[in-house]
């Protein structure tokens, strides 16, 4: 049974892509919420606790990396998830280094949005 920590926090400025992503997490029994931005994205994160957060990297204003590194100053940060079009060595390497602990690659499938949120559940 789904727990309010089982929750899923969609982060993309893109808000079309942020609801679908939503929705199709939804739809598979996972619970989520949708932000647009990087700054909303620290707002919500402080007042859900997301279990788990999949968080769009190149966001204008506050990209993905500043929201990582927020969220490593606090006590119990959600697991990260990235999402890019750029699936380059230089921007995994980042990506971990800024505490993903995933990183798949736009245009994501269904099976593998899925199966990334579900990992550290499992």
């Amino acid at each position: 049974m789904n727990t309010l920590l089982d929750r899923v926090l969609v982060v993309d400025n893109d808000r079309d892509v942020a609801d679908l992503l939503t929705e199709i997490l939804r739809l598979h029994d996972i619970p989520a919420c949708a932000a647009y931005g990087g700054a909303e994205a620290l707002v919500a994160a402080q007042m859900l606790r997301p279990a788990t957060m999949l968080l769009n990297l190149w966001m204008p204003n506050i990209d993905g990396f500043a929201v990582a590194a927020a969220l490593a100053r606090t006590s119990s940060p959600p697991y990260l998830v990235a999402m890019s079009a750029v699936d380059d060595h230089a921007t995994r390497v980042r990506a971990r280094e800024a505490g993903f602990g995933a990183h798949i690659r736009k245009p994501l499938s269904i099976e593998t949005i899925v199966q990334a949120v579900k990992r550290p559940h499992c």
